[in-house]
């Protein structure tokens, strides 16, 4: 150790301790907020054990007694330091380790891209062969950290809390925290074979887990947050090593995801890029962290700052069978409500049932006698700017195109195409098929005067493609990644168009895409109390300002039914649907006023920080609340589901002490009362009907005060 090189960081309030070895072996020893002080005094033996880099290759001995954990990778353990950068950047400090192993001839660039003002770094590996001979890569990581418990004196069982975001179709962005030994992860030995492992396979990423986790130390209040930025296949596992805990974060792999790459002499491979970030406080703290960390990584675009409010004819109205006579009074309501976009859904181009057909997106002459311009014109006459959906990544197995194209537009294995769900899936690595995509983009745009695009996704074509792959998971990774070239290019060549990401609601909510996109719709949910919860939870996920909530007041509904389909989504971005030309004028009275105030403040929803003053919401949950802070302006959302209560306490400590002004900002007139305790710092808030909403407005003042009083009938 005293030949050792000891490199310790403070980047933006994240602590990092790594350790260069004589020979150039780079130990990363520690990542969070406060490096413990007894690093040095760790021996040698479990110091070795804290890799920068774990990468496996065919032919090579996994060298651990490790079961289906990715540890004792070779070559792995061999590589060494040769070279190192350490620059600044437009976004902050850059740092490059550069590793080699001399008896692979495999060169390793481990990236480190910290941000200015936010303690999240970005992590990725680039690897090279620099031998004579191919190397098969079976596992590499982008994230490989060890001893994530050492921080306090309690033992891991007790202090450690692992939190997952469960992700499904109807059920986004629902959150269970678990100590280890619930998940069976027990301390047993100085290691074990049973590891935490959450992967996802396929082209939706999120429909299982979202792409991200978190991991908190209730004793010492810090907590490390992570999130995977990729469109594809992703694995993560947490388990123990030397009588750690370590953390080991990935792209796919060969074990979990069918990926394997066969890397050339001379060629290139990139892992999936990887966000940390160290906090201290829990899993709030962790989001609100990673939502200003989203932001910087999104490309720049007008639509996140504007957040313009878009009517979409999906959910709860039209449901996919638009026509130019009922287009025209739902066009109509949408611009008297004041919606600023009309996007006209599924079934524009097709006559009857469209499901296993799509593929041409040319407008129905059923549908639209006189043409779809005719419509799209109206759209843009009541000032409103004009959208179409679209599944541009596949093709129906009844679509008049797909047999006459070649199998090498589709994914293919076992030497026959994919079909999902009556589809077959795009493949676009083939320059013919973005060449096909970009037709259809251009004539949306230049031809239709699009200036929307809801671009959805309603299959997993699974493990991959076979055709001109290493592997079926390497198939699929690179069709990933050409996708996302192709969407760069799609926004280069039309910087001002906006494409929704959907995948059948939020089964691809990944920043890879969000990076790019930017809007994401959040889920397929029909059921507006459901639905309220999933949006109150969705800003622990996308930024509010990205997340697209449906508020879809019903044909026959009610006054409440109004209220809260209106506030699920006031918060985050309104996607406004329902029959509004058919419901009574008090209801839409109620829409309009909504979207009224929903322009006063969404400047602040697009800078704002999210927080949960009740916690993060599941569908147990029988009070829910959801929060925007933005300076001195705090907008709070509060809902009574199925409480036998009708009063709830809402935890606001940060204002004790403080002045402050309450007010009831939707609906202006409603039932609901508060008080302020002062002592406790919550705000007791009661609203007298179930399953109701309301939206609160909190204006802060400097000057202390003890509390405020209102009630609003």
């Amino acid at each position: 150790m005293k030949d050792s090189r000891w490199i310790e960081m403070n980047e933006n309030g994240m602590e990092l301790v790594l350790e260069v070895t004589a020979i150039g072996d780079v130990r990363l020893l520690y990542v969070g907020t406060a490096a413990p002080t007894d690093l040095r005094e760790l021996p040698e033996k479990i110091r070795s054990k804290y890799r920068l880099l774990e990468v496996h290759a065919s032919g090579e001995n996994q060298d651990d007694h490790h079961g289906s954990k990715h540890t004792g990778t070779l070559p792995g353990k061999r590589m060494l330091l040769f070279n190192e950068e350490d620059y600044q950047n437009e976004y902050g400090r850059k740092m490059a380790w550069h590793l080699r192993d001399e008896q692979a001839g495999l060169i390793a660039k481990c990236h480190f891209q910290f941000y200015d003002g936010i303690p999240v770094l970005r992590t990725w590996t680039e690897l090279e062969n620099s031998g004579e001979a191919p190397i098969g890569l079976e596992y590499i990581s982008s994230l490989a950290l060890y001893g994530i418990d050492r921080e306090g004196s309690w033992s891991r069982d007790k202090k450690m809390r692992l939190h997952i975001p469960h992700n499904t179709w109807y059920g986004e962005a629902q959150w269970r925290h678990y100590r280890l030994p619930e998940l069976g992860l027990e301390k047993v030995n100085e290691f074990s074979m049973k590891r935490l492992s959450f992967s996802s396979t396929g082209t939706w990423s999120s429909s299982q887990f979202a792409p991200m986790g978190f991991i908190e130390n209730e004793e010492t209040h810090t907590g490390l947050v992570w999130q995977i930025e990729h469109n594809g296949s992703w694995h993560w596992e947490l388990s123990d090593m030397a009588d750690q805990l370590y953390l080991q974060v990935s792209g796919p792999t060969e074990n979990e995801n069918h990926w394997w790459k066969e890397l050339e002499p001379g060629e290139n491979f990139v892992s999936v890029p990887v966000a940390l970030g160290a906090v201290k406080g829990g899993i709030q703290e962790a989001i609100a962290e990673i939502t200003r960390y989203r932001r910087v990584i999104r490309r720049a675009n007008d639509d996140n700052v504007n957040l313009p409010v878009i009517f979409n004819d999906y959910m709860n109205c039209l449901f996919g069978e638009p026509t130019r006579e009922a287009l025209f009074p739902l066009i109509d309501a949408a611009a008297a409500a004041g919606c600023e976009y009309y996007c006209i859904d599924c079934g524009w181009y097709s006559d009857g049932e469209w499901w296993d057909g799509v593929g041409t997106w040319l407008p129905s002459i059923k549908r639209f006698p006189n043409g779809i311009g005719e419509v799209l014109n109206y759209i843009r006459r009541k000032g409103m700017v004009a959208g179409l959906w679209l599944e541009i990544e596949v093709m129906g197995i009844h679509c008049s195109l797909a047999d006459k194209l070649p199998d090498e537009w589709f994914f293919i294995r076992h030497g026959k195409r994919v079909i999902d769900h009556a589809r077959y899936q795009l493949d676009f690595r083939n320059p013919d098929v973005r060449a096909y995509a970009n037709l259809v983009i251009d004539r949306l745009v230049s031809e239709y005067g699009v200036g929307y695009i809801k671009m959805d996704y309603n299959i997993n074509a699974g493990i991959g493609t076979e055709y001109n792959a290493d592997s079926v998971g390497d198939g699929l990774m690179e069709h990933n990644r050409a996708y996302i070239r192709w969407i760069d290019e799609i926004f280069e060549r039309y910087p001002k168009l906006v494409i929704e990401n959907c995948g059948s609601g939020g089964m691809r909510l990944d920043y890879a895409l969000l990076s790019r996109h930017s809007i994401q719709s959040t889920s397929d949910q029909t059921d507006y109390i459901k639905n309220a919860v999933i949006a109150a939870a969705s800003a622990s996920l996308v930024t509010p300002e990205q997340a697209a909530v449906w508020s879809y007041p019903l044909r026959e509904g009610d006054r409440e039914e109004v209220i809260m389909n209106m506030v699920n989504s006031m918060l985050l971005r309104i996607h406004q649907s329902g029959h509004l030309a058919e419901i009574s004028s008090e209801r839409f009275a109620l829409v309009k006023e909504a979207i009224d105030y929903y322009k006063q403040i969404r400047s602040h929803i697009a800078t704002g920080l999210p927080f949960w003053p009740m916690g993060l919401p599941n569908f147990e949950s029988p009070w829910v609340s959801f929060g925007i802070r933005s300076g001195g302006t705090w907008l709070l959302a509060v809902w009574r589901m199925d409480s036998l209560m009708d009063s709830v306490n809402v935890p606001l400590p940060e204002l004790k002490g403080r002045s402050f002004n309450v007010k009831l900002a939707y609906p202006s007139e409603g039932d609901v009362s508060w008080t302020w305790d002062a002592h406790e710092g919550h705000l007791r808030l009661t609203i007298p009907t179930s399953y109701a909403a309301r939206l609160i407005e909190i204006t802060v003042e400097p000057a202390s005060d003890l509390g405020s009083e209102h009630r609003s009938d």
